[in-house]
């Protein structure tokens, strides 16, 4: 099924085309990588619904990717709970390690390093999301393991595939 037939399918399931744009976004991401302006102009017309409905949702929302990613997205949260217990430490060393700043990724596009407002899991402050997964409980040494883990498999899977073999809170 391509992914007009999917946004299609998923929108069938609403009374009202607006509340298909986040699945739709969803399809659509999964299908190009980010949302560049021209796929969401195509999800609007795929829904009929109005295209700055798209771009609102496409930019408010830190799940959704205006500008492509690397493989490995790292987000970590800079919410009071994370960066009482030490995010901000944490940002800084990701970005020596990796060599980009917040915002940026590196020049093999193996990794983008993002900070988000909450992931809602004080509980496992400092957190931080990759892929669909938490890692919680962070520290440097956690964090080191982690780049080292996701470096070794870069090669041998897709982004998708590889977050998927790291168990969440390693």
């Amino acid at each position: 099924m391509n992914m007009r037939e999917k946004i299609k399918a998923a929108a069938a399931r609403y009374p009202d085309q607006r509340s298909a744009i986040m699945p739709a976004l969803l399809i659509a991401q999964k299908e190009h990588g980010y949302l560049p302006g021209p796929v969401l102009e195509e999800v609007a017309d795929i829904l009929d619904v109005e295209r700055i409905w798209v771009y609102e949702l496409a930019t408010f929302y830190t799940l959704f990717h205006t500008e492509p990613v690397g493989v490995f997205h790292l987000q970590l949260c800079d919410n009071v709970s994370c960066m009482l217990r030490g995010a901000e430490d944490l940002l800084r060393h990701l970005e020596e390690v990796l060599g980009i700043t917040k915002g940026g990724t590196t020049p093999d596009g193996l990794f983008t390093l993002s900070t988000v407002e909450c992931l809602g899991a004080c509980e496992m402050a400092p957190v931080m999301q990759l892929g669909d997964d938490y890692q919680g409980d962070l520290d440097i040494a956690r964090i080191d393991a982690l780049l080292d883990r996701l470096r070794a498999t870069a090669g041998q899977a897709t982004g998708a595939d590889l977050a998927a073999t790291v168990p969440p809170g390693e």
